[in-house]
Parts: structure tokens; C-alpha cells; sequence
């Protein structure tokens, strides 16, 4: 009596779990086939390191696939073999099996092993950087990411540039409270913790542009922290790196550019950014406060993206994006510490117009 009710309860639950199971395998599947419209995939990697995380992660699931199969399996054939029939006495019951028992305990021991091995391989390989490692040092703040090229000589925003083919070694840390940089295509996750300095290794092996994301929760603005990569060729990467190395140009006498540096110094933006105008022009090179740490602006109209790469360029014009940010910084990031200063719609037409010279 009591398994034919027990088979009554489970008929259902098998045909509704069989429905749930295929559900949720065809929408995985059509996830799949849209990648290329996922900017945040971790299903396309392209570069050495990622392919390593991507392989541990193929071989986790293949072997729990295998385990979901013969233990589902080994559920549905026992319910159907042994089954309530009418006529069929009940079976003897059977309290404890010191074999089974250990058995089910030694095979998962087993399993995990087997998935450990390459899992902490892995953490390492991923953490160690080789000597010919080209250092970048990546600083988190609320809400952006600063780069640092040591080797270089060069500090950006919002921009990774890196060559192709060639190891970066990331020094990562942060300036005020929890992060994570994420970018999938290239290499995993790793914390950015404030006085402490984490590693992570990344490789491109084509020229391209990725995106990532701090993927720790940091504040009010944590969904508009973003970090964009751009590999390049050696070439061109030497290219980037000699015009990042040049100095600010200053802009014109009297022109629309030089009323916008201006109105820069006039509003204080100096105690948080930095323009370098060279040794030649002493009285105009900006220099920011220690303590009030924001973008160095030196080379701002290079960069594609700006705001914590969440605004980007049109072509060769500033899009309206721009004057949006300057007439109002909280409204487009909450809680920026760039502050409303209530420019005038003349004040933000000079300033972009002197920061398009920022190249």
C-alpha cells in the first residue's frame, strides 16, 4: 500500500523534473548560440590563461554530467524496475550496508581528487607571473580603474592597452574599499584588496577589444564600474606607447580650448586630476592632490571610453555623453566624487573643447 502511494507521488515528479531538466539544457544551449552578443562570456577565451580556466571548467562539467546521468539514471531505473505491482509481496528491508557506505564514500573522495588536481594547479599557474612578464599595476576606486605602466612611464583611465602574444603581469590593488577585476575573455577574477597587492597573469592572441567588470559589490556606482582592453599589435602598441609618453599640448592663446583650461582651474579640478604640460611650461602643468586621486587626464581624448568606461566616443567627436558628465557627474555615476559644480552651458562647451586637445 504504502509504495503504491509512493509511486503515484513520484510519477509526477519525474515527468515535471524531466520537463525542468530539458528547460533548462535548451536555454543553455540558446545562451550558447548568442555569444558574440555577450560582451561578458566566459564561453570564448582569447588568450593562454583563460583557455586554462576554460578547461578546468569543461572538464568539472563533463564529469558532473557523467555523475547526474548514472545517479538520475540509477533513480529512474530502480522506481521503474521495482515498482508497486499488484500481486508483489514487499520486499525484505535492508538497514545499513557497511560496503555501500564506504563505497559512496572512497568514489566522490576519488572524484574530487580528480577535479582538485588541476583546480589549485591552476590558482598557481594563474598567480605566478614568468620573467618576461610586462608589468602593469591596476588600482581600483570607487567607481573606476587606474592604470600604471611602470616599465613606461605611463598612468591612463578607463583603458588597458596591451600587445598581443605577450604576458601581462597585473599588480592589482586598491585605493579605498573592495574590488574585483573581471575580464572573462582574458583571465579570471582576482580581488583588489586596499593595502594589500594581488597577481594575475593575462595574454590577447589577436588584436581586439574586450570587456570586463568589477565584479565585487563596492558602492552605490558598482554596476557602472567597467574596464575595457584593447590588445594590439607590438607595433602598435610601441605607437601607443610613444604618444602616451609625449607631453599635454597646450591649446591655443584666446581660443574656445584655452577658456576651457581656464575654467578647469578656476572650479578646482586640479585637486583631483592631473595635466602634464612638460618642464617647458611649469605654470601650467596640473598637478592633483595625493589625496583626492582621479583620472590623469594628460592623454584624455586618446581613450575610446571615459567615466569608468561606461561613456563612450562617437567617432571623432565627443558625443553628448560628455556635456551630460559635466553638468552633472552624480546624476550620470551616483555617488561620484566629481561633484555638480552648476556649469554654465558656455563653461562645458569650453571645456570639452580643451579637453579634445588632450591627445
Amino acid at each position: 500500500m504504502i509504495w503504491r502511494h509512493l509511486g503515484r507521488l513520484i510519477r509526477p515528479l519525474i515527468r515535471w523534473g524531466s520537463l525542468v531538466a530539458l528547460t533548462v539544457f535548451s536555454l543553455a544551449a540558446c545562451s550558447l548560440v548568442e555569444i558574440e552578443d555577450a560582451p561578458l562570456t566566459t564561453f570564448e577565451p582569447a588568450g593562454p590563461f583563460a583557455e586554462r580556466i576554460d578547461a578546468v571548467f569543461w572538464q568539472v562539467f563533463w564529469i558532473a554530467v557523467v555523475i547526474f546521468v548514472v545517479v538520475e539514471g540509477g533513480i529512474l531505473l530502480i522506481v521503474l524496475l521495482f515498482r508497486d505491482r499488484e500481486g508483489r509481496k514487499e520486499p525484505r528491508q535492508i538497514h545499513g550496508n557497511n560496503k555501500l557506505e564506504i563505497t559512496w564514500t572512497i568514489i566522490p573522495a576519488l572524484i574530487l581528487t580528480v577535479i582538485a588536481v588541476p583546480t589549485i594547479q591552476g590558482v598557481f599557474d594563474l598567480t605566478e607571473c614568468g620573467d618576461d612578464a610586462m608589468p602593469v599595476e591596476i588600482i581600483g576606486h570607487q567607481w573606476w580603474f587606474e592604470y600604471r605602466y611602470p616599465d613606461h612611464g605611463i598612468e591612463s583611465a578607463s583603458v588597458l592597452a596591451m600587445p598581443i602574444d605577450q604576458e601581462v603581469c597585473a599588480y592589482m590593488t586598491s585605493a579605498d574599499v573592495l574590488h574585483n577585476y573581471w575580464v572573462p575573455h582574458l583571465m579570471g577574477k582576482r580581488y583588489l584588496v586596499p593595502g594589500q597587492e594581488t597577481t594575475l597573469r593575462l595574454q590577447a592572441d589577436d588584436p581586439a577589444e574586450y570587456w570586463g567588470h568589477c565584479a565585487e559589490f563596492c558602492g552605490l556606482s558598482h554596476s557602472l564600474m567597467r574596464a575595457r582592453v584593447v590588445s594590439m599589435t607590438q607595433t602598435d602598441f610601441d605607437a601607443w606607447v610613444a604618444a602616451q609618453q609625449q607631453y599635454a599640448v597646450p591649446p591655443a592663446p584666446e581660443s574656445p580650448a584655452e577658456a576651457g583650461l581656464k575654467v578647469f582651474q578656476e572650479q578646482g579640478c586640479t585637486q583631483c586630476h592631473t595635466v602634464d604640460y612638460g618642464p617647458d611650461h611649469q605654470g601650467t602643468n596640473l598637478v592633483a592632490d595625493e589625496f583626492f586621486n582621479g583620472p590623469n587626464l594628460t592623454h584624455f581624448a586618446s581613450r575610446n571610453v571615459f567615466a569608468g568606461a561606461i561613456l563612450p566616443r562617437e567617432g571623432q567627436s565627443w558625443s553628448d555623453g560628455l556635456r551630460e558628465w559635466l553638468a552633472n557627474p552624480p546624476k550620470v555615476k551616483p555617488g561620484s566624487f566629481m561633484p555638480n559644480l552648476d556649469l554654465t552651458h558656455q563653461e562645458i562647451e569650453d571645456l570639452v573643447a580643451w579637453l579634445d586637445t588632450l591627445k
